[in-house]
């Protein structure tokens, strides 16, 4: 017997809104658990409907949640997005630890799961083994591609690629801002995917390769190697014969069974739409709960996604002192916003806004599932680089390039991206798509990996998360690809906050 479609969906029994599962027409009736509504005029797929009366002032609740207050009256069946709901974000806020109100961790035996990887002289695993060229400066950015393009001969069947890495930082920086480059090249130069890496340098700009020495820290100088262009009569020439000695190093490493535990995933969104926090984020959290109880690691970022919905992450903290670390992300983040003169609140963008997401409240209620239920076991800074296993919260904000290439600098295999809009964007590691419903599953074949749609189609969400834990096992091991790999990948997004001469 096929399952009933649903057209209207209420996330928490709390909720005095709904989602609208596909457009509902005005004057005609929907259904939702037995009782029946009418829309007082259109209602487009992802958005959300009143299904009590909300005055004004009144909270509108989504996931439980206030999302924000009513501008005006609502009756049921009123259509609820930013013509009549605003958010009630603002200042910086204080906190109390609460741990009590957690959710209670499931036990789940993970046992049995493995994928193929790469192990590492550090007790890491990659999920690729291959050379990366990167540059201390972005004057050097042509070099890198030359270099690259001219060492292909030397990739083997046990070597996944060679790829030089762009970005436009490395010289005119200071202090703190320079730092933060600093961290994410180095961060990368340690990335369990890289097999080998070449360090290129031009001479005279203010990340000098003695800099960046310092920031990489301890290092196998078979495995890393590094040239300043400007001490060498054919920069190319030398580079190329470098590559060739990286490749012959990385070429010794072949893929393994690996536990579970090995594995770092990456929890990310963009171009969110009324859907992801009813499928795409829940299940990448479902994952993330695996993952995690297997002994792996899941890292979730984008501070400004989690205002609105942070005590959810603080009250999880494994101890106070990792609470304190959560209040110092959020407020840090906000007074970034405020040093700039922005509003705490200015979020979402035009695309999740016609996605369905009202307020930054609604769009954060919905992110954070991604990082599902399990204990925050500690809260990293831009640019550092994961040493504890469990779930992590990372400094990085919403963007989706720089805080992509952020997880990959902490340590992550791969990157999970939610998304209800569709998104090609690659970074360093494999960026696994997830939509949000089917149709844009079926609309971006070339874009999306994965259809968490199906959870609005009858299939449970254990069945779909064990569907999407093997695929993300396949392409742990190499068996199949993210669709983002076929892409362009060599554009770094870097974080910028600072002063440039």
């Amino acid at each position: 017997m096929a399952a009933k479609q649903i057209r209207l969906f209420r996330i928490h029994p709390d909720d005095n809104v709904a989602v609208a599962v596909e457009t509902l027409t005005k004057g005609e009736p929907v259904d939702l658990n037995g009782k029946t509504y009418t829309p007082l005029g259109n209602i487009p797929a992802g958005h959300k409907m009143a299904i009590r009366p909300i005055r004004k002032g009144e909270d509108v609740v989504k996931y439980g949640f206030p999302i924000g207050t009513a501008k005006e009256d609502a009756a049921p069946g009123t259509w609820m997005h930013t013509h009549n709901v605003k958010s009630k974000l603002g200042d910086l806020l204080s906190y109390t630890y609460e741990p009590e109100k957690a959710p209670k961790q499931k036990t789940l035996d993970m046992s049995g799961y493995t994928f193929d990887g790469y192990l590492r002289e550090d007790g890491r695993a990659g999920i690729r083994n291959e050379v990366w060229i990167v540059p201390t400066v972005g004057c050097v950015n042509g070099i890198a591609r030359t270099i690259e393009n001219m060492s292909q001969t030397f990739k083997t069947e046990h070597i996944d690629g060679i790829y030089a890495y762009s970005h436009p930082h490395g010289c005119s920086q200071l202090d703190g801002d320079q730092e933060r480059t600093q961290r994410i090249l180095s961060g990368l130069v340690h990335s369990p995917n890289a097999g080998a890496v070449l360090v290129l340098s031009l001479g005279c700009e203010n990340n000098q390769v003695a800099l960046m020495k310092e920031a990489i820290g301890d290092y196998n100088p078979d495995r890393v190697k590094f040239l300043v262009c400007q001490d060498v009569d054919d920069e190319i020439g030398e580079g190329v014969h470098i590559v060739q000695q990286l490749c012959a190093y990385a070429d010794q490493f072949r893929r393994t069974p690996q536990p579970l535990s090995k594995l770092t995933i990456g929890l990310k969104c963009g171009g969110s739409d009324g859907f992801s926090g009813i499928t795409a984020n829940p299940l990448v959290g479902s994952i993330a709960n695996k993952v995690t109880a297997a002994g792996g690691t899941a890292i979730l970022t984008e501070v400004p996604e989690m205002f609105g919905a942070e005590t959810l992450l603080m009250n999880r903290c494994k101890d106070k002192a990792t609470f304190e670390k959560t209040v110092k992300l959020i407020n840090g983040f906000k007074e970034y916003f405020m040093r700039y003169g922005e509003k705490i609140n200015e979020n979402p963008s035009p695309g999740n806004k016609e996605g369905g997401i009202t307020t930054l409240e609604d769009k954060s209620l919905g992110c954070v599932q991604k990082g599902g239920t399990a204990t925050v076991m500690d809260v990293l800074d831009y640019g550092e680089r994961a040493q504890e296993q469990g779930l992590l919260l990372l400094q990085a904000p919403g963007n989706d390039l720089v805080a992509a290439n952020a997880l990959a600098a902490s340590g992550c295999d791969l990157v999970l991206f939610t998304t209800g809009r569709g998104t090609p964007f690659a970074c360093p590691v494999p960026t696994i798509k997830i939509s949000s419903n089917s149709r844009l599953a079926a609309h971006k074949k070339n874009w999306i990996d994965f259809n968490a749609g199906q959870l609005l189609e009858g299939r449970s969400m254990d069945e779909v998360s064990e569907d999407f834990l093997r695929f993300i096992l396949d392409v742990a091991s190499g068996r199949k690809r993210a669709k983002s790999e076929a892409l362009d990948k060599h554009e770094l997004a870097i974080f910028k906050d600072g002063v440039t001469l």
